[in-house]
């Protein structure tokens, strides 16, 4: 994806996510109304996006939800309103937000490029691709942070997507699967 995310889109679009998440605590409909930005807008370009929450606590930020989708025919805009809601909400690894957390609430947001088949594993850089690894009716996917975050090689990152696949380690080089990559753009309430 070749494009850029002013930070005002970002304001917006973070702002956008809370928004969601409280509207949705406090059983209302979210006030989109004021939100203003021009048509050309990076907001209304098809991407996918993918919602971390983590909360803040004594011993650093724990993740509370991270749904997303890999590509969307929706607008930006809207792909962040309706992830912030599933990450909130709907990630079956958590029970849903509840109001007494939304003041350690931390919301983290990854617009998405398009994926790219990798044709040579060798060529994924971390810290700068996102993976996605299908085979055997099985899928995972991997932020580009993700690797930075936990400290991985590249060889460790290769093998993690394989695991989060549910397939065994160096599952990536079996012809029969499909490695994809792609970048994002990341930003937080920081």
């Amino acid at each position: 994806m070749k494009f850029t995310i002013t930070t005002e889109e970002q304001k917006i679009l973070l702002t956008q996510a809370r928004e969601v998440i409280i509207a949705e605590l406090e059983r209302r409909k979210p006030n989109f109304a004021a939100v203003k930005y021009d048509n050309d807008s990076n907001l209304n370009t098809p991407c996918g996006a993918f919602i971390s929450l983590h909360i803040n606590s004594a011993n650093g930020r724990k993740l509370r939800g991270c749904i997303g989708r890999m590509t969307a025919n929706l607008s930006l805009i809207e792909t962040v309103r309706l992830m912030a809601r599933e990450a909130a909400f709907g990630d079956p690894r958590f029970p849903p937000l509840k109001i007494e957390e939304l003041p350690k609430l931390h919301i983290e947001i990854s617009a998405l490029s398009p994926m790219s088949p990798c044709l040579d594993y060798k060529e994924v850089k971390v810290g700068v691709h996102g993976l996605l690894l299908t085979g055997q009716g099985r899928s995972g996917v991997l932020l580009p942070q993700v690797p930075v975050e936990q400290g991985w090689n590249q060889n460790e990152y290769l093998d993690y997507i394989c695991v989060k696949a549910g397939l065994p380690p160096e599952s990536y080089k079996n012809p029969k699967n499909q490695l994809y990559t792609f970048t994002a753009v990341v930003f937080s309430e920081d």
